[in-house]
């Protein structure tokens, strides 16, 4: 991707106070990797000024609805994932028969406001529709299912998307495979063949695997670096790792960059994909401050790496977090309150962005 001189000095990072006037405001997208005056002080800014991705899962709800939702969104990210509209249930609900308003509604708003788009998910385990999870397909049916969705999805959107999250959470804690509809009756093989199908219907996009707690140096983190490895040995089209990095307040891994630099060491782009921060409720300042402080240690901890391709937040407001309705009793987990005011955090992220703070 383009890059700005990287000796232009960048201004101080916006006040919590600066920041949440500004959401107030709704302003014109800024155009990707042009950072100016009044631009550089957002985070977009700040990623584009560095030459990587600063992104937001976005929902298809407020993205046709909340004005200030899609305010923020323009404003502040140059990478957009679909949260949902990407997944097998959402595009492919009844088998042959697609449904691609939500997921087209994202890719042309990306379009519109500069921004690029990830990918978001071809092959995982869950929220797949009953027809599949129910269907009790032979290994040959289920292989010739999976490539053709790959086929279709990636080649509808070829030259669009730049990266994808081919494989989602195929792995266990202790470093094993998951039993999972695919593993079950492909074997392992399954991920490299959806590697190589993705390859073949976009050649331009890069592939990742992703998966959650593998931030760390751990069983995990080994299963799947062995993985890799032998992926790469194999010549398979495998580009990146993506670190979801589902935090809880506090307690982000101390090996995280020396686990994150073991990958890129291989030759792989590393990405955190979806970054959040949960905080048992109702949350304290104290709480909020290490918040902030985690969101700048875990942006720092993948921008000092080589080949950190960039840092996706999982949500953009607390108001459509996911983390309420999954982790009872936790919540406030992204940089803008449910009112779109920026938190602590928005000023955590914007450091670790900024290389002057």
């Amino acid at each position: 991707m383009p890059h700005t001189p990287r000796g232009r000095r960048a201004p101080r990072p916006l006040t919590l106070a600066a920041a949440g006037a500004l959401v107030a405001s709704a302003t014109v997208a800024l155009p990707q990797f042009t950072p100016d005056a009044s631009a550089a002080t957002t985070l977009r800014g700040y990623a584009d000024a560095r030459g990587v991705r600063i992104g937001a899962a976005v929902a298809d709800g407020p993205l046709r609805t909340e004005s200030a939702y899609t305010t923020v969104l323009n404003r502040e990210f140059n990478s957009v994932t679909a949260e949902n509209a990407m997944k097998w249930d959402a595009l492919e609900p009844s088998r042959n028969s697609y449904n691609w308003a939500a997921a087209d509604r994202l890719v042309n708003h990306a379009a519109a406001h500069n921004q690029g788009v990830r990918g978001h998910t071809l092959v995982w385990h869950s929220q797949l529709p009953s027809w599949l999870a129910n269907g009790n397909f032979s290994a040959s049916e289920l292989n010739t299912i999976l490539k053709k969705h790959i086929d279709t999805t990636v080649g509808r959107y070829k030259g669009k998307i730049y990266s994808w999250d081919v494989v989602n959470e195929a792995f266990n804690e202790d470093g094993s495979m998951r039993n999972s509809v695919w593993q079950s009756k492909l074997g392992t093989g399954y991920i490299a063949n959806a590697l190589r199908w993705a390859h073949a219907a976009d050649p331009s996009a890069r592939l990742y695997i992703n998966d959650y707690n593998i931030e760390a140096d751990n069983a995990k983190s080994d299963g799947l670096y062995n993985l890799a490895r032998q992926l790469l040995a194999q010549g398979v089209p495998l580009q990146g790792i993506g670190f979801q990095a589902h935090f809880v307040v506090g307690q982000l891994p101390a090996s995280m960059k020396a686990n994150l630099k073991r990958f890129s060491d291989l030759g792989l782009e590393v990405s955190i994909t979806e970054l959040d921060v949960r905080i048992p409720l109702p949350a304290s300042s104290a709480e909020l401050a290490q918040q902030s402080a985690d969101y700048k240690t875990a942006s720092e901890n993948c921008l000092g790496v080589p080949r950190c391709a960039g840092v996706t937040v999982w949500g953009i407001t607390d108001k459509h977090s996911w983390v309420p309705g999954t982790f009872n009793g936790y919540g406030a987990a992204l940089p803008y309150n449910e009112s779109y005011g920026a938190k602590p955090a928005y000023t955590g992220l914007s450091n670790g962005l900024n290389p002057q703070a």
